[in-house]
This record gives C-alpha cells, structure tokens and sequence, in this order.
C-alpha cells in the first residue's frame, strides 16, 4: 500500500489531469452551473427601478444591504431575480441545525442515516420557501416606500407587484438552491459554498477598481495601497494557516483474537480543527450589529428617525469603538456556541466506546467526553481569537480610510476556505483516478499471467 500510495502521489500531475475524464467533466458543468447563475444576476425584476435602488444601497452600502449585496454579487443592488441570493437556504439549514440540537426527535431523526438525511434536507427546504417568502414580501413593501431623486422604485405599487415579486423572488432563491444541489452532486466541491464565493468575487475586480481610483483621486497615498494590498496577502495566508490548522488525538483500538488471528490493535488520531465554527459567528455577529444602523439610516432617509434610534445608529456605526467592542464580543459568544451545536463530547466520546476505541490515558466513557471538552474549550478560544482578528484589522481599514466593503474578514475567509475546500475535492478525485488506473493495470498483468 505504501509503495502504491508513492507511485500515485507522483504521478499526480498536470498529464494525470488530462487524463481524468470525470473530473473535467464535473469541472465544466461547475463552471457551466456558475455561469448561469451569474447570468441571472442580471435578470431584473420586473415592475422595479433599479436605479433607485442602486442610489439606496450607495447611501447604505456599509449598512446590513452592502452585506446582503456582496453575497448575492451585487444581484440586490440591480434588484434582480436572484437579489435574495441563496442566503435563505443558508439560514434554514443553521435554524434546523440548532433546532436539532434543542429537539429531540430531530436529533433522533439526525442519527437515522441516509432516510434521516433526507428527511432533514426536506424540511430544510420546506423552511426555505417560508424565509424567502417573509423576506420577499419585505423587499417588496419596502420597495413601494422607496423614493429618490430619480423617481419611485415602483411605478405601479399594489398587491399585484407584492405577489409577483414574492414569486420571482422566491422562484430564483429555490432555483438557486436546485443549482447548488446540482453542483454538489455532479460538480466539484459545495455547491453552496460556491455560488457564495463566486458572487464574492465577481465584485473584487470592482473593488480593485475602486481601491485604485482613491489612489488617482489622491484619497488614498500610492504606499498605502501597496502596503494594504500586502497586509491583504498576508492576512490570506493567515487564513490559510489558521483553517489548515487542527489538533490531533490519538485513538487506539484494542487487539482481539479471532480464531488463530489477532485482529485490531491499530492506532489512528482524530483531527479537531482550531476554527471548529468556521464563517458562521462572523456572519452573525455583523448581521446582528448593521440591523440597528441601516433601520436608523432609512429612517433619517424618511425624516422620521426619532432621536434615541439616530443615536443608537451613529454609536452602532461601522468602526466606531462601541461597535467594534461588540463585534468582538458577539464573534467570540457565536464561537463557543455554534462549535458546541456542531460538537458534542458526550456523543463522540459514546460512539468512540461503542466501537472499542479509546484515548490512551483517558478512561473511555465521561472522563473522554470531559478530555474532548477540555480540548475543544482551549482551540475554540484560539479560533476566536483569530477570527477577531482577521475581522476587525479589515473593519478598521475599512470605516478609518474607506477601503471598499469587499475587503472585509468575512468575505476573505469564505473565499479562502472555499477555494481550500475547491482545491481538496480536485486532488480526491485525482486520486480516485489514480487508483483505478492502478486497478485496471493489475488487472490486465493478472489476466496476461
């Protein structure tokens, strides 16, 4: 096995890819799948001035809408088909995760295996439909309020644009979620994952663009935007480390004797990853933080901002030190909480049991469900560290000196950890096709013997 392993970890290269049939295939179709979503970017919906709404979201573009804005790559701010983006999906399968966690009978449901799983994705559809449709009715109403300089957003307001806006809104978000499954199954990588990543960056070149024109306008020193392009490659490869990054336990498994062999006695060591909540404290903290600000910011729009919301606006707004304390606060409080959903000691530690395995120097049972505890508490507070970090070096770049809000932790680290994740998945199936080219080798040398 060593030798084999040796012979494919060589002859993984550039030839070996070219050779890999299924995987080009999976990587069209991704490509091709990414396409079309890119494409419905650009489908508006109808009955809407975008360009009032492009003018509302350049005043609130810091706001909880620039957010909204830069994961669905800028679908909100033309007010298109695809504006609620994928992220009511997204949010349906954190609400039936945690509530798997409060509820019983799902987390039996959870533990069922394959007919388990499926039931899970059905009511994480189901649950889909309701958000989407709470929140497009929301930008619908919201919409038939709005006003500029350039008119009204809606020229014919009523509950006929309400519904056909629900319905278009909606239609485009499970559309979406159709596409994400599509990739996952017939693609590379997570599908989800992906189409967030790609409407990241299908506004970086923007952003650059922008980042340039402070120079050339003279807002911005040329040496600062050389050093902030550096501190944005080392911030990167800060990332990288930190998601890479992962505390090993060891797990030996007993010998046993069946008939006249000896069986097991293997060792093997479970990974515990220091960042174990990934993205998801950042997303929440920041939508929790922007939701006072952009309210305030619509009602100062509207002239009807009383004077408590005005200063709740301007204390919560980005880059202020009242802010800042709390992002940290909330990212910090969103780590320990998600890594113990995502995480239960007890549950690992009675499985390792069930199956004979067993930490060497911890009693398996509660004293194991105690050591992992001990462990996960002490990286999740690394991990937190190091998300407050990378979030809050960009919030300061951004509010203090007006770098653009692409430019933020959180869009950073979704793009780093998905092109990881991207990058793994091509390397498995290399291998996979490695393999089978070894297979079919040592088949053809057996039948010639």
């Amino acid at each position: 096995m060593a030798s084999a392993a040796e012979q494919i970890a060589s002859n993984m290269s550039l030839a070996s890819f070219g050779k890999a049939t299924e995987l080009k295939q999976r990587i069209w179709f991704t490509l091709g799948a990414l396409l079309v979503y890119r494409l419905g970017t650009y489908v508006p919906v109808p009955g809407v001035n975008a360009a009032v709404m492009a003018q509302m979201l350049s005043q609130q573009g810091g706001g909880i809408l620039g957010m909204f804005n830069m994961f669905s790559g800028g679908a909100l701010g033309r007010m298109t088909v695809f504006a609620l983006n994928i992220m009511p999906y997204i949010s349906a399968s954190i609400i039936i995760q945690l509530m798997t966690a409060a509820i019983p009978s799902l987390d039996a449901l959870k533990k069922e295996g394959e007919s388990g799983r499926i039931k899970m994705n059905q009511y994480t559809r189901y649950l889909t439909v309701i958000i989407a449709a709470f929140q497009s009715y929301g930008i619908a109403v919201g919409l038939e309020s709005m006003h500029s300089s350039v008119g009204p957003a809606v020229a014919d307001p009523g509950m006929f644009f309400r519904v056909s806006t629900v319905i278009t809104l909606v239609g485009g978000t499970m559309f979406l979620m159709w596409v994400g499954e599509q990739i996952t199954a017939r693609g590379i990588g997570n599908g989800t994952s992906l189409i967030i990543m790609s409407g990241i960056i299908a506004n970086v070149p923007n952003a650059l663009a922008s980042l340039l024109e402070l120079g050339r306008t003279g807002a911005l020193s040329p040496m600062f935007i050389v050093g902030f392009l550096l501190l944005a490659v080392g911030v990167i490869a800060f990332i990288v480390f930190m998601e890479r990054a992962h505390r090993k336990i060891v797990v030996q498994y007993p010998k046993r004797q069946v008939g006249n062999r000896m069986f097991g006695g293997d060792s093997t060591h479970m990974p515990l990853k220091v960042n174990t909540s990934g993205v998801i404290p950042p997303i929440f903290a920041s939508s929790i933080l922007l939701i006072p600000a952009t309210i305030a910011g619509f009602s100062a729009q509207s002239g009807s901002a009383p004077g408590w919301l005005a200063t709740m606006g301007q204390l919560l707004s980005g880059g202020s030190p009242l802010y800042l304390i709390l992002y940290s606060a909330l990212i910090i409080f969103f780590s320990y909480f998600y890594t113990a959903v995502v995480f239960n000691p007890q549950e690992t530690a009675d499985n390792l049991k069930k199956y004979g395995g067993f930490i060497p120097g911890i009693r398996p049972g509660s004293a194991t469900a105690e050591y992992f505890d001990y462990v996960l508490t002490r990286l999740t507070t690394v991990g937190a560290i190091y998300l407050v970090i990378v979030c809050l070096l960009p919030q300061i770049l951004i509010s203090d000196y007006g770098v653009p809000f692409y430019f933020g932790g959180t869009s950073l680290m979704i793009i780093v950890s998905v092109t990881m994740d991207t990058v793994t998945q091509v390397q498995s199936h290399l291998l996979a096709h490695q393999y089978e080219g070894l297979i079919r080798k040592a088949r053809v040398k057996g039948r010639g013997r």
